[in-house]
């Protein structure tokens, strides 16, 4: 079962005939997007947040914030990925997902592929000088970081740098200003998990079958981030990279806000975000099959998973929004996406 606020049953149409006829539900709307904007305020925002119609991928036609954004955290520069040389420390790469957790990827974990995965095939470096062979260049970046790795690429650590994105690369997110239930969790592959404070997407599960069965690592920096040529930077984890300062949820008690370790990032579905564990170092209790709980002081969110699960949040509650590639201005998340 997932948990909503009584106040997200009140239907979309609704919602919107009564903001508005009522100045103060206006008035209300207004401060929610002023919150909103505030929680982006360390992104790099070129349009936004502002109100647009827009019709959820249950079909509802609704109110959703539009804002766009460069996929860039400000904070700091993103990566290393690959080593250079088997002999290369931690500080040289970044991490990867196996078994549930976190690992270095350092030139000794590069070296050990073979063992790790249990396969020979595995060979990602030069046996005589030690060097790693990686993607350096957009055109290689592009043959590897695909479903189906090109056979050139196979056996290479895949890293797509942030300068080959276009300067004026931007992604729009349109979402949901209140939380809609859905008929069933949706799952994150199509839409991604949400956006970061930080302007940066929250994404879903990473292909590690199709990354794996190709003898390729695809390494996340230590925030746990990777560019790929399609959505530029972007999270397959949250780690403590990524620690909350405002909250969108309004007037509530800002203690349980920061017990619940600070609001990380907003979901396609428009419920708030917050790391993996609580301000204590314990894990939230409760959570369902989306990552999501209801608490004292809080309306229901989720809580993202652990940075080696390989699963930001486990599936979408609500209805979700969209997020607009080049040359769409209109979110419909009702349209089913177009065969490959």
């Amino acid at each position: 079962m997932f948990a909503k606020p009584v106040t997200f049953l009140v239907p979309a149409l609704l919602v919107g005939t009564l903001l508005a006829a009522s100045p103060a539900s206006a008035q209300t709307a207004d401060a929610h997007l002023a919150r909103i904007g505030g929680f982006f305020e360390t992104a790099d925002v070129v349009k936004g947040p502002d109100p647009v119609e827009c019709t959820l991928s249950g079909g509802t036609q609704t109110t959703c914030f539009s804002i766009t954004v460069r996929p860039n955290p400000l904070d700091r520069t993103p990566g290393p990925w690959c080593p250079s040389n088997i002999s290369d420390g931690a500080d040289a790469g970044g991490i990867w997902f196996l078994d549930g957790q976190t690992v270095d990827v350092d030139g000794a974990f590069i070296a050990s592929l073979a063992e790790t995965y249990g396969d020979t095939r595995w060979q990602l470096f030069d046996a005589d000088t030690g060097a790693v062979r990686f993607t350096g260049t957009l055109e290689a970046c592009q043959a590897a970081a695909r479903p189906d790795v090109d056979p050139a690429y196979q056996n290479y650590c895949v890293q797509c740098l942030p300068e080959y994105m276009p300067e004026d690369a931007t992604i729009t997110y349109v979402i949901p200003l209140e939380p809609v239930p859905a008929e069933r969790p949706a799952p994150t592959n199509r839409t991604g998990s949400g956006v970061a404070f930080n302007g940066v997407r929250l994404d879903g599960p990473a292909p590690l079958d199709a990354i794996l069965g190709a003898h390729t690592i695809a390494p996340f920096d230590d925030c746990g981030g990777h560019v790929n040529p399609h959505v530029g930077y972007h999270y397959h984890a949250v780690t403590d990279c990524l620690s909350g300062v405002e909250t969108t949820l309004g007037p509530l008690e800002s203690d349980a806000v920061k017990a619940h370790g600070g609001q990380i990032g907003i979901a396609m579905d428009g419920h708030a975000v917050f790391p993996h564990l609580l301000a204590d170092g314990h894990a939230a209790q409760g959570l369902d099959a989306c990552h999501g709980h209801e608490a004292e002081g809080l309306p229901y969110h989720y809580h993202a998973g652990s940075a080696g699960s390989n699963q930001i949040l486990g599936c979408l509650a609500a209805q979700s929004g969209c997020v607009l590639i080049e040359g769409e201005t209109v979110c419909d998340a009702s349209r089913r996406p177009p065969r490959p």
